[in-house]
């Protein structure tokens, strides 16, 4: 676990290799993220969601938000990099997203609901593609050519990120 608050998991493991089953490791840790993220939040109150995960950070409400806006991106950029050559993805400021009215002030089970069937469909796909799919590329206009295992990496490590981020502050504040 890391001390610096913004990234309480650390970062993204870009080092290990990626073997079949290390590739259904990360397929499961985005299946168990809703449930995650769901963990995180129960029992909280109106003020607490309300409470940012740090100084000059998103509030538990916002994180809970961003999440599945951030992880319907990623579902989409799989299936333009499955249904197209090389496409090049559109890039969202996800701080303007966060300050969005719904994400500041939308019930989170809204949000978990919307992670919840995303998740399942994403799954479903995931564990529907053979090896060689996961080496299709994708042109991203800030990160530059990525592919599926280096989306697949990132979202797996995205979710379990964003529930630490709520777990640090639970036991932080004494929740």
């Amino acid at each position: 676990m890391s001390t610096d608050l913004r990234y309480p998991i650390g970062g993204i493991d870009r080092s290990t290799v990626m073997t079949p089953a290390y590739r259904a490791q990360l397929i499961g840790q985005i299946a168990e993220a809703p449930a995650l993220l769901r963990e995180a939040v129960v029992g909280l109150t109106k003020v607490q969601l309300d409470t940012p995960y740090r100084a000059d950070g998103w509030t538990v409400r916002q994180v809970v938000a961003h999440v599945p806006d951030s992880h319907i991106n990623a579902y989409v950029r799989f299936r333009w990099t499955l249904t197209e050559e090389q496409p090049t993805i559109k890039a969202y400021d996800q701080e303007r997203w966060a300050e969005l009215t719904d994400a500041r002030t939308s019930e989170v089970e809204a949000s978990l609901a919307l992670l919840e069937a995303l998740h399942k469909r994403w799954v479903v796909l995931l564990q529907s593609l053979a090896p060689e799919d996961f080496q299709r590329t994708l042109n991203h206009p800030e990160e530059g050519l990525l592919t599926l295992d280096d989306l697949l990496r990132t979202y797996a490590w995205h979710g379990r990120h964003h529930a630490a981020h709520i777990r640090g502050l639970r036991e932080r504040s004494g929740w």
